[in-house]
């Protein structure tokens, strides 16, 4: 039985689709601590003759940045959440004032699967003896422990991950030359972006190449007119 167990266990950690609350989160946070960031400072080092401005307004990026995110992921998924929450108390109330329905609901459901009508309501019958609110979570509201919401572990995942991601221009604006910083921000940050793409394609078992180039392409965009901003206001800070 144990080995039965394990044999499961081992099955499931081959399916990716378990990494996808996380694998999610992490993306995000590290793609936008790169974006952003990166963005920011090369806005700010177009229009400006001297580092240190340039150095505040990307650490002010990437702490509000890295902050604004943890909050943000934490509140919407918190919402999700609360939803979930509310659909689960709706079904056991249901479930307690009318289980002939219910129970007939979830055989259709099953019919509707490919079962045939005689198999579905037996098996209906003996998931609802064993736990009845659990097969209807599972089965009509479609929620389960992959697909359920986790408002901490998104927070903590994105607000890390912004970090991690904001760090890396940080870091190219303290060490490279000031007199063609921006254009070390922008071949860097594509660089960065590359390497978050593969990654997470590698960590979500989906193709790498379509992955780097969605995510070179929307970088390119994103900190090209950033640039474009500076340049056309043309306003020396210093």
């Amino acid at each position: 039985m144990t080995e039965n167990t394990d044999d499961l266990d081992s099955y499931l950690d081959n399916h990716y689709i378990t990494r996808s609350n996380w694998l999610r989160a992490a993306v995000l946070g590290a793609n936008d601590g790169i974006l952003s960031t990166a963005s920011v400072a090369i806005g700010v080092a177009a229009a400006s003759d001297i580092r240190e401005p340039v150095i505040l307004a990307t650490l002010a990026a990437l702490v509000a940045g890295a902050l604004s995110m943890a909050a943000g992921e934490y509140v919407s998924v918190s919402s999700q959440t609360d939803v979930e929450e509310a659909d689960i108390e709706r079904e056991r109330i249901e479930l307690e004032e009318m289980p002939e329905i219910e129970l007939q609901r979830l055989s259709d459901i099953y019919e509707k699967r490919g079962l045939k009508k005689e198999t579905a309501m037996i098996v209906a019958k003996e998931l609802t003896e064993k736990d009845a609110l659990a097969a209807h979570v599972r089965d009509e509201l479609g929620i389960n422990e992959v697909s359920q919401a986790k408002p901490v572990q998104a927070a903590f995942t994105s607000g890390a991950a912004f970090t991690i991601g904001g760090l890396l221009p940080f870091l190219v604006v303290l060490f490279l030359p000031l007199e063609s910083l921006e254009y070390s921000l922008y071949g860097f940050g594509i660089i960065f972006l590359i390497i978050l793409g593969a990654l997470a394609a590698k960590a979500g078992g989906s193709s790498i190449s379509r992955a780097v180039i969605r995510i070179t392409f929307w970088g390119t965009v994103a900190m090209g007119l950033t640039a474009l901003v500076g340049y056309l206001f043309n306003v020396t800070v210093g």
